[in-house]
């Protein structure tokens, strides 16, 4: 088994970087998910879910800071705060403050977005701590759903994807990217993934708990490129992957250390 790619989302619920290698960093991928969108009354976290714009932003980190792109705009080119307004957010059950980007940055986003959000930086990354249920004293994340890296395993997918076509609901194959995705594993067997659950894999030089298989929303349904929804792979996950009330596709892990991750590293449980 050997990582077949890596992918961080620099803003949460925007565009993805794909990469070589990466730092993995005891909160995620390093650079991934630490910049946010929020409601500009609410503070409240903006989602893919309810805004599949998001798809059309495309960020990029350019030390010290950040650049978003979007169709037929002049790209957005934002520093990394290191000082000033701290605001109140929420990103699912976390309650916490985040240093404000600035107002061109909020414009510039409002605009695209049709809607008065704000954009905001976690400066400290360990001030979100992951769910207790899964985790250990210490545990933390950044601004992603709730675990620091998710792996999924291209086997899997080529294996939902067999149901999918079968069922004759699409007409081609979903890629990866429906996912979101850091990690993405070859050369191993479907669905090996969920035989790890309460283990430990090592990626190259890194051990990584696996803690909880990832329960999948509408955001499967958005084409990452054009932002255009369907109702695949939420109808077969239904299917074939139904746990309780959760459709599960790909695994949370919470890294044990710190390290570097490369493709073609090789994946073992251990």
């Amino acid at each position: 088994m050997r990582v077949q790619s890596l992918h961080t989302y620099p803003v949460k619920g925007c565009y993805r970087l794909d990469h070589d290698r990466a730092e993995v960093e005891p909160w995620g991928l390093r650079g991934d998910r630490r910049w946010l969108i929020v409601d500009a009354d609410t503070g409240r976290f903006v989602s893919q879910r309810e805004h599949a714009g998001l798809t059309q932003l495309h960020p990029s980190l350019e030390s010290p800071g950040l650049v978003i792109r979007a169709p037929g705009r002049p790209p957005l080119e934002v520093a990394q705060p290191v000082a000033g307004e701290r605001i109140d957010v929420s990103v699912w059950g976390f309650e916490g403050v985040a240093a404000a980007a600035g107002a061109v940055a909020d414009e510039w986003l409002s605009a695209v977005l049709d809607r008065k959000v704000r954009l905001v930086w976690l400066d400290d990354p360990r001030r979100r701590a992951v769910n207790p249920d899964y985790g250990q004293p210490g545990d933390v994340v950044s601004f992603a759903d709730g675990y620091p890296v998710l792996l999924a395993n291209a086997a899997s997918l080529a294996a939902l994807n067999d149901w999918i076509l079968e069922a004759g609901s699409v007409d081609e194959p979903l890629p990866m990217a429906r996912f979101r995705p850091n990690l993405v594993i070859e050369d191993a067997p479907a669905w090996v993934e969920d035989s790890w659950l309460g283990g430990r894999i090592r990626v190259g030089g890194v051990v990584l708990r696996v803690v909880k298989p990832c329960p999948r929303c509408v955001v499967t349904t958005t084409d990452q490129e054009t932002g255009e929804r369907g109702r695949e792979p939420l109808r077969t996950l239904a299917r074939y992957r139904r746990v309780d009330q959760d459709l599960n596709f790909a695994v949370n892990l919470i890294p044990d250390g710190s390290g570097q991750v490369a493709i073609g590293d090789e994946v073992e449980a251990i």
